[in-house]
């Protein structure tokens, strides 16, 4: 797989390629140690889904396409798009200091994301430790030679409008730590299943009081009144499809937190849907 996308990349332009091979050539092979999730005066640094706005090098500024971002979990993995392709690398963190290593990225080429763009964000990311900055909701990661990233903290994405890809279909008593991180996932399942069967999102619509949306098989439709942190949610009114066992367990899990109140969160692009019962759904929003 990673030799026929290096394949259609060349194909496209040399220079797209290119621009990933600083990146490639991470700095180190440190263990990750869990270190300090903050930075400055308590801020945090690791599971915040940070927006990348722009990149300098050399005194050259780059703009970030809408789509650049970067996060970084307590367990020492850092993940993230160029607006184009996706990377990942092991994160080190020591005090103010961050480091970046061991970085996997795949290779496309994009006609909407400079290349100089990419470029220059590989080099500032990978070359060694990265001192960083807070203030506010703003975050700067700086090199030894002056060069930087400039990042922000992602809003909460809306409830209302927003198509909620379902990542974890109704556990009880779920483990949450890695929620945030089932997008790019979620994904490539959609990719590999292009009938949508497995596939689960609800959208919330104000103006109607409703939720709708597909379930691992079947479409779905229930009213939903949202109030102080609460969706109260009617009965369901589903499709009578019959899918492989698998997909109706899950869809049985999701269907509970129907004709009921549920406590709701949204934690960046996280939805988590808690029932009274104890199951949770957890979504996330769809790029």
């Amino acid at each position: 797989m990673y030799r026929q996308k290096q394949q259609r990349s060349m194909t496209l332009t040399v220079a797209a390629v290119a621009a990933l091979v600083p990146l490639a050539a991470a700095c180190g092979s440190e263990k990750a140690d869990g270190g300090s999730g903050s930075v400055g005066a308590g801020k945090p640094l690791t599971g915040v889904q940070w927006s990348i706005d722009s990149v300098t090098v050399d005194g050259t500024t780059h703009q970030a396409p809408d789509a650049a971002r970067v996060r970084i979990d307590d367990s020492g993995e850092a993940a993230g798009s160029t607006g184009c392709n996706t990377f990942s690398a092991r994160a080190d963190i020591d005090g103010e200091r961050v480091r970046l290593s061991d970085a996997m990225f795949t290779e496309k080429a994009c006609e909407k994301t400079p290349v100089d763009f990419e470029k220059s964000l590989g080099r500032t990311l990978t070359t060694g430790p990265l001192t960083t900055k807070t203030e506010g909701e703003r975050l700067t990661l700086t090199t030894s030679d002056g060069d930087t990233v400039r990042l922000s903290k992602q809003p909460d994405a809306p409830l209302y409008g927003t198509k909620w890809t379902v990542t974890a279909p109704g556990q009880k008593d779920a483990d949450q730590k890695d929620a945030d991180q089932k997008d790019a996932d979620q994904k490539d399942a959609d990719q590999k299943d292009p009938s949508g069967q497995g596939s689960a999102h609800l959208t919330f619509d104000r103006d109607a009081k409703t939720v709708s949306g597909r379930l691992p098989c079947n479409h779905v439709n229930a009213k939903a009144t949202v109030s102080d942190g609460h969706i109260t949610l009617g009965a369901p009114s589903t499709t009578r499809m019959m899918c492989e066992g698998s997909l109706m367990d899950a869809e049985k899990r999701i269907l509970r937190l129907f004709d009921g109140r549920v406590d709701y969160r949204i934690d960046q692009e996280t939805l988590t849907l808690t029932s009274e019962d104890g199951t949770t759904v957890r979504a996330v929003a769809d790029q």
